[in-house]
């Protein structure tokens, strides 16, 4: 039995936990950490069977029993965090981003070289059922030469303007899962970028100093073109969709919804709204990924999502962020000259 230790008891941290409770076979989540525990998130892990709650996460690190840790603390910890773990030798599943300083995500780069460290970054939607079959279609070549890849993400609400003056930005926070989207679906990298966006559902989130609504194309090194929209808001739930087109097709993919169920009468044709928010839509994913990783533990294998795929959308991130700044195309590569990369 795999002993893992959960670092950070927020909203990401409850949902991993419950998740490797339920569904994932042969690990034991034993110990879980957050500086601000409190009795409702005692009397929740005891419910779920984990004894030992932590104000300090170090207790984790320096429990033997403990093999793997979750770092699902502010973004602000996590490259902190993940030195402290590879120099305490435990395998890491760190949530994206590892950091919005690129400079201190070279440093866990740097610590993991020569470690026999697994270290796995939390991009789940690399994990969800839908996905997965348009990948695996683009990659078996159902639709030929990738010509055009569309991708669609939208929340159902914003978050508070507090979680938007610490995000990083919608390119970092919100977007850097679909530029993770971009490579994992098309097996290329992005090499240019051109951004525009604007403020269109809470002029307070520009007051922070971010936009809530962008679009962003891209240049792709296998040729093909891609683009992502994005909003803060969508009034009928989450919209997370998927279109690729080639030379012999296309593969696309729509939203989950609780039923297939389409109410046709005279008052129109009605089917189910799509899943509420993250939760409800990509559960099963965050148990897939943690078992993946794991596996990967376990097996001595290549973990799926790797240190290199948390930078690269970060690298993006930063690209599309210079483009909305100076209202002009960014190479990629010129971020990350920046950084000696």
């Amino acid at each position: 039995m795999v002993k893992i230790g959960i670092i950070g008891a927020g909203r990401i941290g409850k949902v991993h936990t419950e998740s490797i409770t339920r569904y994932v076979k042969g690990a034991e989540v034993k110990a879980i950490a957050d500086p601000f525990i409190n009795e409702e998130t005692k009397a929740w892990a005891k419910s779920l069977g984990i004894a030992e709650v932590y104000d300090d996460y170090k207790k984790i690190l320096e429990d033997k029993e403990i093999s793997i840790v979750l770092i699902c603390s502010s973004t602000d910890t996590h490259s902190k965090i993940s030195l402290e773990a590879i120099a305490a030798g435990k395998h890491i599943f760190c949530e994206k981003p590892i950091d919005h300083d690129v400079n201190k995500i070279k440093e866990v780069m740097d610590a993991l070289k020569g470690s026999n460290v697994k270290y796995q970054v939390g991009f789940n939607r690399r994990f969800d059922h839908n996905f997965r079959a348009a990948r695996e279609a683009v990659k078996a070549g159902k639709i030929g030469e990738l010509n055009v890849l569309k991708i669609t993400s939208r929340d159902p609400a914003p978050p508070p303007v507090s979680y938007i003056k610490v995000s990083g930005g919608i390119f970092l926070d919100m977007t850097i899962h679909d530029f993770d989207m971009v490579r994992f679906m098309s097996g290329a990298e992005v090499e240019e970028v051109y951004a525009v966006g604007g403020v269109l559902v809470d002029k307070a989130i520009g007051e922070a100093g971010d936009i809530d609504t962008a679009i962003i194309t891209m240049k792709l090194s296998n040729g093909a073109l891609a683009v992502i929209d994005n909003c803060r808001r969508a009034s009928y739930g989450y919209d997370q969709r998927v279109e690729a087109f080639g030379s012999l097709g296309q593969v696309a993919i729509e939203n989950d919804t609780d039923s297939t169920a389409v109410v046709s009468c005279a008052e129109g044709v009605i089917a189910e709204k799509p899943k509420h928010f993250f939760l409800e839509r990509y559960m099963q994913a965050y148990a897939d990924e943690i078992t993946s990783f794991i596996d990967a533990v376990l097996k001595d294998k290549e973990v799926e999502v790797n240190v290199i795929d948390g930078l690269k959308p970060v690298l993006i991130g930063l690209a599309a962020k210079l483009s909305i700044a100076e209202n002009r195309p960014v190479k990629v590569a010129e971020i990350a000259a920046e950084f000696g990369l």
